[in-house]
């Protein structure tokens, strides 16, 4: 099993560029499911969930066609409607196979997903939807088996805001017969994209990335053109590290607007930050940061998928913060691995109260989820010697050549 090496050695200084986002390359991908024409897709990233994805998709019956960053999909061959547990048991993303496979073939077969235990990402916002629409879904022998004849538009109202829920209902409301009004939607970017590929296919998506979306069914959708837009959880790991490394990076094909909260925490850090629209300086001009507070939300609050990363920014930095984690139970894994390298940290609860060290030392740790790995990371750039990250594959889900994107950088890393 690989295993990263990271020796720390002070600042990380220099340009670095931003992949497409993986959270919205997954939908568009499930997309290609919606159309029998090609849909050609830029910008889509190097990492391990887009490798599974595809071979989903290959499974299923389409032809793919990869070439650097863009990619062909051409469904028009499909001849099988299940997604097996082997792949999906990988990422969690493979749920949004659902709403496409019913809304164009009437019928899906999908395994209850797997991905980061990091807690209970429960489906039932996806099944509710789905049922609503009118589809009949039984749950036998850990797969999702799914049936109807045409979706019926509904009006559905979610519980609690779900991205991947609002996602694959707007997919499968695309080929309804009718229209779907979906309430209390994700306001993430990623589905305010997923929204703007629909509508070049032929859909009619209007509030997409707001808390209201309709939706009127077509008949059917055509291929179409799309790139995807950079990781703005890549860009915000990125310059947390620069942040506790008392560095100064540019980065570079990004959309600062996709991180307004992280920027302004980043800023009480007292890091310097400018940006323009596609690219973010920071410059910390050799000084430790300050601890801020972080309490994460659902968009455009503050993202969870930036709260470990944060975590070990507090644990190098001058005061004491406290990090609440609102969206998932079990997202504090990494609080032990910090610990081992000695930060201060104590958990009560939902909440981790860190005091900050002026170094960290370098251990043996072991990644526990995707964005631990980051945090990790992070930890082991700013930290006295050498520290091994085990169970990196974590890492290889979400962030495209990022060992040799540090490197550049002038961190002393190496995957072994």
């Amino acid at each position: 099993m690989d295993k990263i090496h990271v020796t720390g050695n002070g600042p990380l200084r220099g340009v670095v560029r931003i992949a497409g986002a993986k959270n919205a390359a997954l939908p568009v991908i499930a997309a290609g499911l919606l159309s029998p024409e090609t849909l050609s897709l830029s910008n889509i990233p190097a990492v391990k969930d887009i490798d599974t994805a595809l071979q989903l998709l290959e499974l299923l019956g389409c032809s793919i066609e990869r070439d650097g960053d863009k990619l062909n999909i051409d469904s028009s061959q499909v001849h099988s409607v299940r997604a097996p547990y082997e792949l999906v048991k990988t990422m969690r993303g493979a749920i949004l196979l659902l709403g496409p496979l019913v809304a164009r073939f009437g019928e899906a077969d999908v395994s209850l997903p797997g991905g980061c235990a990091i807690g209970s990402r429960p489906v039932n916002e996806h099944i509710a939807g789905l049922e609503a629409m009118g589809a009949e879904i039984n749950i036998e022998g850990g797969y999702i088996k799914a049936k109807c004849s045409r979706l019926q538009g509904a009006h559905f109202a979610f519980d609690i805001p779900s991205v991947t829920a609002t996602e694959n209902l707007m997919m499968a409301a695309s080929l309804a017969d009718g229209t779907t009004v979906l309430e209390n939607a994700a306001l993430e970017p990623e589905v305010e994209d997923l929204g703007r590929l629909l509508n070049s296919m032929g859909a009619k998506v209007t509030g997409a990335g707001t808390g209201t979306v309709t939706i009127e069914g077509v008949a059917q959708l055509h291929g179409a053109s799309h790139a995807v837009p950079p990781d703005r959880i890549e860009t915000g790991t990125f310059l947390a590290a620069a942040a506790a490394t008392r560095g100064s990076i540019s980065v570079l094909d990004t959309r600062p607007d996709f991180l307004q909260h992280v920027l302004a925490k980043l800023e009480a850090a007292g890091a310097e930050v400018e940006a323009g629209d596609d690219w973010i300086k920071l410059d910390t001009h050799g000084r430790r940061c300050k601890a801020v507070h972080v309490s994460t939300a659902p968009y455009p609050a503050f993202p969870t998928d930036m709260q470990a990363q944060f975590m070990a920014l507090n644990a190098l930095a001058e005061g004491t913060a406290t990090v609440i984690e609102n969206i998932f139970e079990n997202r504090f894994m990494h609080v032990a691995e910090l610990q081992r390298m000695g930060a201060e940290i104590e958990l009560q609860g939902h909440t981790a109260i860190v005091t900050g060290r002026e170094r960290l030392q370098g251990a043996p740790v072991m990644a526990t989820d995707l964005r631990a790995s980051a945090c990790l990371l992070i930890a082991a750039l700013a930290a006295e010697g050498e520290t091994t990250i085990d169970r990196v594959y974590h890492l290889d889900r979400g962030y495209a050549n990022i060992v040799d994107k540090l490197a550049e950088l002038g961190a002393i890393i190496h995957r072994a």
